[in-house]
C-alpha cells in the first residue's frame, strides 16, 4: 500500500548537528553528520518503505534557518518527484514571513507551513503566529506543528494541545492543523482536541509503530481513523523503521489506507 510521509526532512549539515539534537543522537546512537547527505539517500530510504511522497520541511528558528525554503526546494527538485516542500518562516518578521510563505506556495509549489514552537519558545497562541494562520487559510494549505514533550534540549511547555492548539482552532476554524509527534505524554489532550475540532489532525512522527501509546493506537483503529496521518521524522527515524511493526496495530484495510496515504493526499492536495 503506498505511503505519504507527513513529517520528514532532508537535512543540511546545520540541522542534525545542532547542539539541541544531542539528546536524539544519544538515544539513537548516531554521531554528527560529517558530510552532506545526498538527496538520493533520502529518496532510497523512502522508496524502501513504499513512501511515494515525503513532505520535506524547512526549519526556521531564532538564529536563522537550519534548512531554508530555497534549500528545501532544491532537495525537492533533485528528488525526481518523491519529495514535496513544506515551508518554514521567521516568526519575528511577520510581514516578511507572510510574503515568504506566499512565495514558497505560489512559486516553489510548497504544500504546507510547519512551525516548531519549541524552537522559538513561543506557544502557538502567540500573536506572531496569527498572520501566518490567516495566510494558510487564504492559500488553502495546512499548518503543521509539534505537540507533546520536546525530545531535543529545549523546554516542552509550548507542546500543550490544551490550551494552545485548542485556542488556535477556535480562533481559526477554517485552518487545517496537523499536530506532529502524537502528543506524548499529553495524548489524551491531543485526541480530545482532534475530536473537538473538524480540522485538527494528528501525525505519528517520531514514533515507531510498536511505540504508539495505547490510546492513540485505539483511536486510529476506531473513530480517529480519518484524523491520524503517518509521519516518520526521517532522518532521525526512517520510514522503514517507523513502519516495521505496522501489522501489530491490527488496522483494517480502510483504516490502513487512510492512515498511510488517503488522509494526507486529501489534506495536502497531493
Amino acid at each position: 500500500m503506498p505511503v505519504v510521509d507527513a513529517w520528514m526532512q532532508h537535512p543540511t549539515l546545520r540541522h542534525p548537528n545542532h547542539e539541541m539534537f544531542e539528546s536524539l543522537r544519544r538515544w539513537t546512537g548516531g554521531g554528527l553528520l560529517e558530510a552532506r547527505l545526498p538527496v538520493e539517500a533520502t529518496v532510497a530510504a523512502l522508496a524502501a518503505a513504499d513512501v511515494e511522497t515525503g513532505l520535506s520541511a524547512a526549519w526556521y528558528g531564532p538564529q536563522g534557518p537550519l534548512i531554508s525554503n530555497d534549500e528545501a526546494a532544491g532537495f525537492v527538485a533533485e528528488s525526481e518527484g518523491r519529495l514535496r516542500g513544506v515551508a518554514g518562516a521567521d516568526l519575528t518578521k511577520p510581514v516578511q514571513a507572510v510574503r515568504e510563505l506566499r512565495r514558497a506556495v505560489e512559486e516553489l509549489g510548497f504544500v504546507a507551513l510547519r512551525i516548531v514552537p519549541w524552537l522559538w519558545q513561543l506557544p502557538p497562541t502567540d500573536r506572531l503566529y496569527y498572520p501566518l494562520y490567516a495566510s494558510c487559510v487564504d492559500l488553502g494549505i495546512p499548518f503543521c506543528t509539534q505537540v507533546g514533550h520536546t525530545g531535543p534540549l529545549r523546554p516542552s511547555e509550548t507542546g500543550r494541545p490544551i490550551p494552545y492548539v485548542d485556542q488556535v482552532a477556535l480562533d481559526f476554524p477554517e485552518l487545517t492543523i496537523v499536530c506532529g509527534h502524537i502528543g506524548c505524554p499529553r495524548t489524551t489532550e491531543m485526541i480530545a482536541v482532534a475530536d473537538k475540532h473538524a480540522n485538527v489532525y494528528i501525525d505519528t512522527s517520531a514514533h515507531t509503530a510498536r511505540r504508539y501509546p495505547r490510546e492513540p493506537a485505539d483511536h486510529l483503529r476506531g473513530r480517529g481513523r480519518r484524523k491520524v496521518l503517518f509521519g516518520s521524522n526521517h532522518p532521525m527515524i526512517t520510514p522503514g523503521q517507523a513502519l516495521e511493526h505496522l501489522g501489530e496495530l491490527g488496522l483494517d484495510e480502510e483504516a490502513a489506507e487512510l492512515f498511510l496515504s488517503g488522509s494526507a493526499r486529501r489534506m495536502f492536495s497531493l
